[in-house]
C-alpha cells in the first residue's frame, strides 16, 4: 500500500517517462510533482518506490525508470482515462484523440477488418492488430464421399453457404451406403447444432450407433471443428515498421527481432489476443509481469468488438510498455466500438 505522496511521486515519474523517455530524478520530480518536499524527502520515498520493485535505477544515470509491475500499478489505480462517446464523437475524438471524421465504412468485413488495423497503427504510431471475425462452429449440411480404401472427403457447408472440405482416414473401409447412411443421421439429427453440441452428443449416443459410423461421424465433426479453427487463425496485422524508429527498440536488435518474429508466426499473437476476447472492455497486458506477454519490452492494449451484441474478435495496440496508455485507451475503445457499429449494419 502507497501513501498519497508515494502515489503522486510514482504517477509524476512514469507519466515524464513516458513522455520524454528519460529516467526522472529527484530534482525532476520535485518541480513536475507540484509538492513541497525536500530532496532528502524525495530521495527516501524513491528509495522505498524501488524497494517495492516500482522503479530501478539504470546504471547510466541516478534517475530512475519504471518497471513492469510499476506501469502496472499506474495502469490500475493511478490513470483515469476517460472514454470517448461514440455516438456524435466526431469532433471530440478528433480532439482528444486524434479520429478522423469519416467512419468506418461497413461495405466488406474484411475491409473493415484491414482499415481498422491501418487505423489503430496510424493513431498510435505503433502496431495495430485485429482479428477477423469468429464464425458460429455451425453446419447446415454435410457428405461425405468416397474416395479409395479408408479415405473419406467430408463435405460440410455452413449457414452462409461456406463450403468446407476435408480429408478424414478411417479404421475400416466404408462403402458409399454407409457414408450416405451417416451423412443422412447428421443432416437429420444434427443440422444446425454447433460443432461442440454435434460433438458431445455423439459420446452419449455413440452405443446407439454402429461402431464404424460413430467413428465416422465423430471424426467429421472434429475434421470441421479443425478446418474452422485453420481458417479463423487469421489476423491483420499493420505498421510493423512504425517499431523501427521507437527509441526503445532502436538500439536493441535482439528485441526488434523477437517482436518481428512474433508478428511472423501469428499463432502466439493469436493466443494473446484470444486472452483479451474473453474479457469485457479495454484490457492492457504489460510485458514482463506474465506469461501472457512473454516480451519485457511490449505491451498490448486490447479489447473485443461485437457483431449484432456477440464477441467475435479482438482489435488491440501493440507498442513499447513506454507508451502513452491513457491515449491508447482512447483509441482502442473507440476503435472496437467503431468495428462492431460497422460490421452489425445490415
Amino acid at each position: 500500500m502507497l501513501d498519497d505522496r508515494a502515489k503522486s511521486l510514482l504517477r509524476t515519474l512514469v507519466e515524464r517517462y513516458i513522455a520524454d523517455g528519460q529516467p526522472v530524478g529527484s530534482r525532476t520530480l520535485s518541480k513536475a510533482s507540484g509538492l513541497e518536499l525536500s530532496p532528502a524527502t524525495i530521495r527516501n520515498v524513491m528509495a522505498d518506490l524501488e524497494e517495492l520493485g516500482l522503479i530501478v535505477s539504470p546504471h547510466t544515470s541516478a534517475g530512475r525508470i519504471p518497471t513492469a509491475r510499476g506501469y502496472r500499478l499506474f495502469v490500475d489505480t493511478l490513470l483515469t482515462a476517460q472514454p470517448l462517446q461514440l455516438a456524435g464523437a466526431a469532433e471530440g475524438a478528433g480532439r482528444e484523440a486524434g479520429f478522423i471524421d469519416t467512419p468506418l465504412q461497413p461495405d466488406q468485413p474484411q475491409r473493415v477488418i484491414a482499415n481498422a488495423a491501418q487505423l489503430l497503427s496510424s493513431l498510435s504510431n505503433f502496431v495495430g492488430v485485429v482479428t477477423a471475425p469468429r464464425k458460429a462452429g455451425v453446419f447446415h449440411h454435410i457428405e461425405f464421399l468416397r474416395l479409395g480404401e479408408r479415405r473419406v472427403l467430408v463435405i460440410m457447408v455452413s449457414p452462409d453457404g461456406d463450403v468446407q472440405n476435408r480429408l478424414v482416414f478411417t479404421a475400416q473401409d466404408l462403402s458409399q451406403s454407409d457414408l450416405t447412411e451417416a451423412s443422412n443421421r447428421l443432416n437429420a439429427h444434427y443440422a444446425g447444432l454447433s460443432l461442440d453440441m454435434v460433438r458431445d452428443r455423439l459420446r452419449s449416443e455413440v452405443e446407439q450407433l454402429r461402431s464404424e459410423i460413430g467413428q465416422l461421424m465423430s471424426a467429421a465433426v472434429d475434421a470441421g471443428a479443425a478446418a474452422l479453427s485453420e481458417e479463423q487463425d487469421h489476423v491483420v496485422i499493420s505498421g510493423e515498421r512504425n517499431l523501427l524508429t521507437v527509441q526503445d527498440f532502436s538500439h536493441d536488435m535482439g528485441s526488434l527481432r523477437r517482436l518481428f518474429d512474433l508478428f511472423e508466426q501469428k499463432t502466439q499473437l493469436m493466443r494473446l489476443l484470444d486472452v483479451s476476447s474473453r474479457a469485457e472492455g479495454v484490457r492492457i497486458y504489460i510485458g514482463g509481469e506474465s506469461q501472457v506477454v512473454p516480451y519485457e519490452e511490449l505491451s498490448i492494449v486490447s479489447a473485443p468488438y461485437e457483431v449484432d451484441g456477440a464477441i467475435v474478435g479482438t482489435l488491440g495496440v501493440i507498442g513499447p510498455t513506454r507508451m502513452a496508455y491513457e491515449r491508447m485507451i482512447q483509441i482502442v475503445d473507440i476503435t472496437s466500438r467503431m468495428v462492431s457499429q460497422a460490421l452489425s449494419q445490415k
